[in-house]
C-alpha cells in the first residue's frame, strides 16, 4: 500500500535506480557465518535471498508466502511441514528445494564444527529433517522437551544459500552426505560454505544465485553491491529496477550533501553529528541490538579480575547520556525493552553504573594494565566512548589504547589483535540482533559461533537453553533473574546502552521505513520507490 501511495505522489515515473548506505562492510552473501553475520550483508540481501519469513518493520515475523508456507503438525514434540512455492526457481533456473533447508540446517546446528556459523540457536534443537533430495517438501522434527518457542525465526530470509552450488562445485549429492553425517564430506561441504560467496573483486556471478526480487549484478571497486531486478522471480517484480547498497565510509556527510544517497541506514552517532540537508528526512529509533564492550578469551583481558576491573572504571552513565539514551544491563533478554528487563541482576548492575577507579584498582591488586579496544572505524560516536573509558580509567593505572580500523570486527578478538570490541549484538557494527532475546542470548552459549569472548558457563548455558522453550513469564523471570548474577560475576560482555539507528532518506523516496533487526531498513527494499 506505501508503495502505491508513494507512486500515485510522484510526478512522473519512479526511477530506475536507488543508492542504499549500510554501516557495515558487505564481505559475503553468507550472512549465517560470523563475519557475515555482523556485516552490512543482512541490510543488504533481505531480499536477495528469501525464505519462509522475513523481518517486518518492528523486527516481528511475517510470513513470506511467495517462498512457502509452514503448517504445525504437532506440539510435543513439535514437528513443522514445510513447503516450498512450487514456482520458487532461483536466478540460474534451478528450483529452490528442501536440500537448502538441509544445508541451512546442518550449518547452523552445532553438530558439525567445521561450519564457521554465527549461531546454532533453534537449528541445534531439531532433531531430523525428512526431505527428498530435489523435493519442495519437508518435515522439520525438533527434539522431545525442545519445542524452540521462535521457530519463525528459522529458514527465514538470508538463512538459506544455494546448495546446488556447493553440490555442483563437489560432484555429489550433498544432502545425503549431510543427513547420513558423513564426516569426510560434511568438512568438504562446511569449507566451501565458509568461504566461496565471500564478495571479491573477482566474484564468479555463477556461484551467486538469488532467490529473491533481487540478484546480484556485480561488486564496485568501492565494495558497493549493485543489485537489480531478478528476471526469473515468480512473485510481484520489485518496483526499482536497480539498488546500489553502499558500505558505510567516513564520506557519509558529503554524499548526503551531494544528494548521491537517496538511504541511509546507520547507527545514530556513527557519522558525527549529520547535518541534515532540506531534501532529506530523518528517523531516530531504537535497534534490538546492545552496544557493549567484548572481552577477548585471551591475552590481558581473559582473567575475569581484569574485565571486572575495566568495568568499574568504564563511565557507563556519561557514555550512555552521550548517546541520548539510558544505561542497558541486558545480556540475556537484549531485543526488548520489556517487564523482563529488571530482572536480570539491577543490584549488580549498579556496582557498575558510574566509574569507579579505586574498586577497578583493588580488582586489578594495583597492577598496571593495557587494553586495546577496537571498533569498525570510522565510528564518531565510538571513538568518543573509547576516549571517555580511556580517560576514567587512567587513574585506576589502566592504559586504555584505541586499536579501532575499518576492518575490525569478531574475528579481531579471535585472531588477538585486540582485547575488547565495542560493538553491538554479536560483534555487528549496526544492530546485530534476530529480534529474538531467545536467538540473541545464545552469544554467550558455550561454543557458539558469535560467543566472541568464548565464556562457558554450564548454568548459562542450561539457562539459555530454557530460555528458548519456555512460554511462562513467571519462569522466564526466574531464568534471568538467575543468569543476571552468575554474568556480573564473571562479566565476558559489559553492556552499554540500547543502539539507536538514524534512517535518512530523500523527500522523494518512499515506502522505507527503519527496522530494529540486523535486516535493517533493506526489509522490503524491493517495494521502495524514488520519484524522478
Amino acid at each position: 500500500m506505501a508503495a502505491s501511495i508513494g507512486l500515485s505522489s510522484c510526478s512522473s515515473s519512479p526511477a530506475d535506480s536507488i543508492d542504499y548506505a549500510v554501516d557495515g562492510t558487505l564481505i559475503t552473501y553468507n550472512v549465517n557465518t560470523v563475519a557475515g553475520a555482523a556485516s552490512g550483508g543482512p541490510q543488504a540481501f533481505a531480499r536477495v535471498l528469501t525464505g519462509f519469513n522475513y523481518h517486518g518493520p518492528d523486527g516481528q515475523i511475517v510470513g513470506d508466502h511467495d517462498f512457502g508456507t509452514i503448517s504445525v503438525v504437532g506440539r510435543s514434540p513439535l514437528v513443522l511441514d514445510y513447503e516450498i512455492n512450487a514456482d520458487a526457481v532461483y536466478s540460474d533456473g534451478k528450483p529452490i528445494t528442501c536440500d537448502d533447508m538441509v544445508l541451512a540446517w546442518a550449518a547452523q546446528s552445532g553438530r558439525f564444527p567445521a561450519f564457521d556459523a554465527a549461531s546454532r540457536a533453534g537449528y541445534a534443537d531439531i532433531a531430523t529433517v525428512d526431505c527428498a533430495p530435489g523435493q519442495k517438501k519437508a518435515r522439520v522434527s525438533f527434539a522431545q522437551d525442545r519445542s524452540f518457542v521462535d521457530f519463525g525465526q528459522l529458514f527465514a530470509a538470508t538463512s538459506m544459500l544455494p546448495s546446488h552450488v556447493i553440490a555442483d562445485e563437489l560432484g555429489i549429492d550433498i544432502t545425503t552426505a549431510l543427513l547420513n553425517s558423513d564426516g569426510p564430506t560434511v568438512d568438504r561441504v562446511a569449507r566451501i560454505w565458509n568461504s566461496t560467496w565471500d564478495l571479491k573483486p573477482d566474484l564468479d556471478l555463477k556461484r551467486f544465485p538469488s532467490s529473491g526480487p533481487y540478484k546480484l549484478d556485480s561488486l564496485t571497486e568501492d565494495g558497493a553491491v549493485v543489485l537489480v531486478a531478478n528476471d526469473k522471480w515468480w512473485g510481484a517484480a520489485p518496483v526499482t529496477q536497480k539498488i546500489t547498497v553502499w558500505p558505510r565510509g567516513a564520506e557519509i556527510q558529503d554524499r548526503v550533501n551531494q544528494g548521491e544517497y537517496d538511504v541511509v541506514d546507520i547507527a545514530t552517532g556513527s557519522s558525527g553529528t549529520l547535518n541534515m540537508p532540506d531534501d532529506y528526512v530523518r528517523s531516530d529509533t531504537a535497534a534490538a541490538g546492545i552496544e557493549q564492550l567484548i572481552f577477548a578469551s585471551q591475552g590481558p583481558m581473559a582473567p575475569v579480575p581484569a574485565r571486572r576491573a575495566l568495568a568499574h572504571c568504564t563511565p557507563r552513565d556519561l557514555i550512555a547520556r552521550n548517546a541520548q539514551v539510558p544505561i542497558a544491563n541486558s545480556r540475556l533478554n537484549p531485543a526488548t525493552e520489556d517487564a523482563y528487563s529488571s530482572a536480570e541482576g539491577a543490584v549488580e548492575a549498579g556496582q557498575f553504573a558510574v566509574a569507579n577507579p579505586d574498586a577497578a584498582r583493588q580488582a586489578l591488586q594495583n597492577r598496571p594494565l593495557t587494553v586495546r579496544i577496537g571498533y569498525q572505524a570510522p565510528n564518531a560516536r565510538l571513538a568518543a566512548t573509547v576516549g571517555a573509558i580511556a580517560k576514567a580509567c587512567a587513574p585506576a593505572g589502566i592504559t586504555v589504547q584505541d586499536a579501532a580500523s575499518d576492518t575490525t570486527g569478531p574475528l579481531s578478538l579471535r585472531d588477538n589483535q585486540i582485547d575488547v570490541l565495542i560493538a553491538s549484538t554479536g560483534g555487528a557494527a549496526g544492530s546485530g540482533s534476530t529480534g529474538s532475546s531467545a536467538m540473541d542470548a545464545y552469544d554467550l552459549h558455550t561454543g557458539n559461533g558469535n560467543n566472541l569472548s568464548r565464556y562457558s558457563n554450564e548454568r548459562i548455558d542450561g539457562i539459555i537453553s530454557s530460555m528458548a522453550v519456555t512460554f511462562d513469564p513467571k519462569e522466564l523471570a526466574r531464568l534471568l533473574g538467575e543468569g543476571g548474577s552468575v554474568l556480573w560475576a564473571d562479566m565476558p560482555t559489559l553492556p552499554l546502552y540500547r543502539q539507536q539507528r538514524t534512517v535518512l532518506t530523500s523527500k522523494k523516496m518512499f515506502a522505507v521505513s527503519s527496522n530494529p533487526t540486523r535486516w535493517g531498513a533493506g526489509w522490503n527494499m524491493d517495494r521502495w520507490v524514488l520519484g524522478r
